[in-house]
């Protein structure tokens, strides 16, 4: 697609300004509050939770409430609901917005099989008109912004995704943002930027676009070739928070920042203590053990790293551990420069 036009530095959600236009898409197990916290200390300009049930959230889950702490320092930050029961989402919107949420985002696009034979996450797709009650009664108990976050439906023709965003903005909702894969393909093929593009002309509302971007470079060919007005990134972030921070800079013609590893090792400590304070010691380790390797993923002595990894059960134990990648890392990169 050819370029049309130079991105702008922010955008609007019903006057929530999203600036950078970069946002974190939720990922479950893994956009937990240390997690947030962390990509936006890399300039990200909105931030998503994990994919909260709604029903959990009524009935008062405590594990579910856990997920949805805010913290000042990750706002703006949106809250993500699955269900298909308009009532038990309303209440649970509701409830969002009492706890100091900035937005409620609806997942229409979740396409795991628990999820879907429940009628709701990408189900609600084939559903117009239940879409309809749910986001009606949505929008009804809501002073804060509303979006949702789809996929192109089940077939590759996007005609489904665009009678949805259509809805969506018939009742009221704020903005979208679009993954442009079919329930069927997961994460699996490439995601259909020209979908994204066609989405844009066919609504008034903000639209963020999702899928595959792995660098700054590629987040700014997606605003510039679709239009959309922020880009959503999931899967690259996990393994490096500073896309947010190099896409920022990168929108305002700056260089790249010279990241060295002891400005990585400090961002992974303090994720660290984040981790186990938010979730307790034994319960931060077990979760520590698969997301220190994404965190480590390209660096020397990564392998053997995640091996002795997979064993942690205190806060000493990987402080040790990373202690010692840390100088091996360090040590490399001496013999590198002398070399």
């Amino acid at each position: 697609m050819a370029e049309t036009r130079f991105p702008s530095g922010e955008f609007f959600i019903s006057g929530l300004r999203v600036s950078p236009p970069t946002v974190l898409a939720p990922l479950a197990g893994v956009t937990c509050l240390p997690f947030r916290k962390m990509v936006k200390s890399m300039g990200c300009g909105l931030v998503y939770t994990e994919m909260i049930s709604a029903r959990a959230l009524v009935f008062e889950s405590e594990k579910t409430w856990k997920m949805m702490e805010i913290h000042r320092a990750e706002r703006p930050v949106a809250v993500q609901i699955f269900g298909a029961e308009p009532d038990i989402m309303a209440e649970a919107a509701a409830r969002v917005q009492d706890s100091g949420a900035d937005m409620v985002d609806i997942n229409f696009g979740c396409s795991v099989r628990k999820v879907v034979k429940t009628g709701a996450g990408v189900a609600l797709m084939r559903e117009p008109e239940l879409a309809e009650q749910v986001l009606k009664a949505v929008r009804n108990v809501l002073r804060i912004p509303l979006t949702i976050k789809l996929r192109t439906g089940w077939d590759p023709s996007g005609q489904q995704a665009f009678r949805i965003a259509e809805l969506a903005e018939y009742c009221g909702v704020d903005a979208l943002a679009f993954h442009p894969r079919t329930a069927q393909q997961r994460f699996g093929g490439r995601a259909n930027r020209i979908l994204i593009g066609d989405m844009k002309k066919r609504i008034t509302i903000p639209l963020i676009g999702n899928g595959d971007i792995d660098s700054a470079e590629d987040a700014l060919s997606m605003l510039r070739e679709t239009g959309c007005d922020g880009v959503m990134i999931g899967r690259a972030a996990m393994a490096h928070p500073g896309i947010f921070e190099d896409t920022a800079r990168l929108l305002t013609g700056q260089a790249n920042p010279n990241r060295s590893s002891d400005r990585h090792f400090d961002m992974i400590g303090r994720f660290v203590d984040e981790m186990i304070d938010h979730h307790g010691e034994a319960i931060a380790c077990m979760l520590l053990r698969s997301r220190l390797c994404f965190l480590v993923k390209g660096l020397p002595g990564a392998v053997d790293f995640r091996k002795r990894l997979s064993h942690v059960t205190t806060r000493n134990q990987v402080a040790d551990l990373l202690l010692d990648f840390r100088t091996a890392v360090k040590a490399r990169e001496s013999e590198s420069i002398l070399s």
